[in-house]
């Protein structure tokens, strides 16, 4: 591991200030990611600003019915807590299936929304990578591809988002909120992760030196009806192949409101809003569901190993569709 300096923060505005100075520093907070990286030397920051006595904790119900998520509640936390798993069971499951226990109760909700992919080559720093050394190539193309992209992905980097919570976000319509030095701001879920394009480098939309300080979820009268379910290798602590996040609200047997969203298939989360649409107003059946995700993945370009995933997410989303129906 590469030698740091370490100092803890007092305060979000000291936080920040530290990063705008030493632009190569990192924010600490449950650490299960960044770590494990600089371990392997592909993050490699000058300084880790430990973020873990700032107050960026709670759970609270806002006055619109709103869920605001401080930055540093632990997953575990988020998992467990009754509003959560009355409102949005969606989110709770997604977390429940990350991991194990001990890293659940370590890793923070900021920091998870900031994990990097699992890629082989990325994760490998004797080998070229487009996300870690821009310009160096992309070896994952020709080579070991089993679990990467077959949507969005670029000539640059076919490398996916490997997280469970934020695939659940993001069919929640949340929206993450940070401080910078010119002050708050936010992004919502469908913009805050990038697809690669030319500069597969950058994983999110967050200014530089950010400070992630909560995650709101919008109120959903249907968000109750929902899950998530993942496909893996084992039936534990293993990266998802694919992800189905979704919620449906069902009248008379036709779809009112749906929301999809499909993880380990991209770059970021990625919501199916192709299938969405065609399913709003339609009759809540299997068929139609079928139609609906295929219509999504017309678009997908998979390489020889990981063409599996287009018939694997189809039968995911058809089933987590089917189950919501039926209850």
């Amino acid at each position: 591991m590469k030698p740091f300096e370490y100092e803890r923060a007092d305060d979000v505005a000291g936080a920040v200030a530290t990063l705008e100075r030493d632009p190569d520093a990192k924010y600490l907070a449950g650490g299960t990611n960044l770590v494990d990286l600089m371990r392997l030397r592909v993050e490699t920051p000058s300084r880790l600003v430990d973020v873990n006595r700032l107050d960026l904790g709670g759970i609270v119900v806002e006055a619109d019915g709103a869920v605001r998520i401080g930055a540093a509640v632990r997953n575990s936390d988020l998992a467990a807590d009754p509003v959560i798993r009355e409102r949005y069971p969606v989110l709770s499951r997604a977390l429940l299936s990350a991991a194990s226990g001990q890293l659940r109760n370590m890793a923070s909700v900021g920091g998870n929304l900031l994990q990097r992919t699992r890629c082989v080559y990325f994760m490998d720093s004797s080998k070229p990578c487009n996300k870690r050394e821009p310009g160096s190539g992309c070896p994952a193309i020709v080579g070991v591809s089993r679990e990467l992209a077959i949507l969005g992905a670029s000539e640059h980097c076919i490398a996916t988002h490997p997280g469970d919570m934020a695939v659940a976000l993001t069919a929640l319509d949340a929206i993450v909120h940070f401080e910078t030095a010119a002050g708050p701001d936010s992004l919502p879920m469908s913009g805050f992760h990038r697809l690669p394009g030319d500069d597969p480098s950058r994983d999110t939309n967050l200014p530089p030196g950010a400070l992630i300080t909560s995650v709101e979820v919008p109120p959903l009268s249907f968000g109750g009806r929902s899950t998530y379910r993942k496909a893996r290798d084992r039936r534990s602590y293993a990266f998802a192949l694919a992800s189905v996040a979704a919620a449906l609200d069902v009248e008379d047997g036709i779809i009112r409101d749906l929301r999809i969203a499909v993880g380990a298939v991209s770059h970021k989360p990625w919501r199916a809003t192709v299938a969405e649409e065609l399913l709003r107003g339609s009759p809540a059946t299997p068929d139609r569901f079928e139609a609906a995700i295929r219509a999504e993945l017309d678009i997908a370009r998979p390489t020889e190993q990981n063409a599996f995933k287009i018939p694997l997410v189809t039968r995911l989303v058809v089933g987590v569709l089917d189950e919501l129906a039926h209850p």
